[in-house]
Formats: structure tokens, C-alpha cells, sequence
């Protein structure tokens, strides 16, 4: 995954990560579409790598348990693998540029998340979405902050 980094963020992270996604050599490049929208969430985590990040693990949870945005025409358990693969693509990211604030809110996100799916209670997913995105954004604009809202 680390070779991986280097890829330009364009305007659309969505549209970024699916060109990444179809030019590796791997079983989910055939299966990746261009997304139907814009990026949502990017933006709210401070554009740039953080929304590729956020994007990037935003579909690893739409893989496990909703809709996809960027792969079509595959099967049950490819799409959890590229889950796992694009949860772990996000934070290794993030772990790259040291943000570890950043890793720890994903890291919550997604376990949270898993949980509500679990006793099905969805309902507060999306706002988590966004309340982490939101969050993220802040502590790449003032990691002081962000340093100071985790602290115990």
C-alpha cells in the first residue's frame, strides 16, 4: 500500500480513488465504476489527502454493509475484502502523515459503526459520518485543538 501514496488528489477524491482502484493490478480493478456523485465528505475532512482518506474508508464501510459507490458487478465476498483493503488503504494513509488524532477518529468511526449495524440501530450512522469528517477537518486546520479535545 505504501507505493500507492503519491497519487495527484484531483477535484472529485471520489473520481481519484476509483482511477487508483482501476489502475492497480488487482481482482477489483475490473469491478470499479466512476461515481455517480461528488465527493461528500471530503471536503468536511479538509480536502486534499483527508479527503481521499475519508473517501477511501467511507466505501470500505459502504462495502461491508450499504451500496458502493465505486464498484459494480462484483461478488459478496470481493466486496468485503475491498472493504478491509480500503479501511486499510485510508488509515495507512493517515498513518503516513502522522496524524494520529485523524487514525484514532476513523478507528472509533469504524468500530462504532460495525456496532449499530450490529444491534441495528443505523439510524445515527450518517451524522457519525459526518461528525468525524467534521471533526478530522478541524484537526488538520489546528492539530492544537484537535490535540486538546482528545485529551483524557
Amino acid at each position: 500500500m505504501s507505493g500507492q501514496k503519491n497519487h495527484a488528489i484531483g477535484a472529485n477524491p471520489l473520481q481519484t480513488l476509483a482511477d487508483q482502484l482501476r489502475a492497480e493490478d488487482t481482482p477489483i480493478a475490473p469491478h470499479v465504476i466512476d461515481p455517480a456523485e461528488p465527493s461528500q465528505l471530503g471536503e468536511l475532512a479538509g480536502g486534499g489527502e483527508y479527503a481521499l482518506v475519508i473517501e477511501a474508508v467511507r466505501e470500505g464501510y459502504l462495502l461491508h454493509y450499504e451500496q458502493p459507490r465505486l464498484l459494480a458487478g462484483h461478488d459478496s465476498d470481493l466486496g468485503l475484502l475491498t472493504g478491509d483493503y480500503l479501511y486499510a488503504l485510508g488509515l495507512d494513509r493517515l498513518a503516513a502523515l502522522g496524524d494520529t488524532d485523524a487514525v484514532a477518529i476513523l478507528s472509533d468511526l469504524i468500530s462504532t459503526c460495525a456496532r449499530l449495524q450490529a444491534e441495528g440501530e443505523i439510524a445515527p450512522i450518517e451524522n457519525l459520518w459526518r461528525r468525524a469528517a467534521e471533526e478530522i477537518g478541524s484537526c488538520s486546520e489546528d492539530p492544537a485543538e484537535c490535540d486538546a479535545s482528545h485529551s483524557p
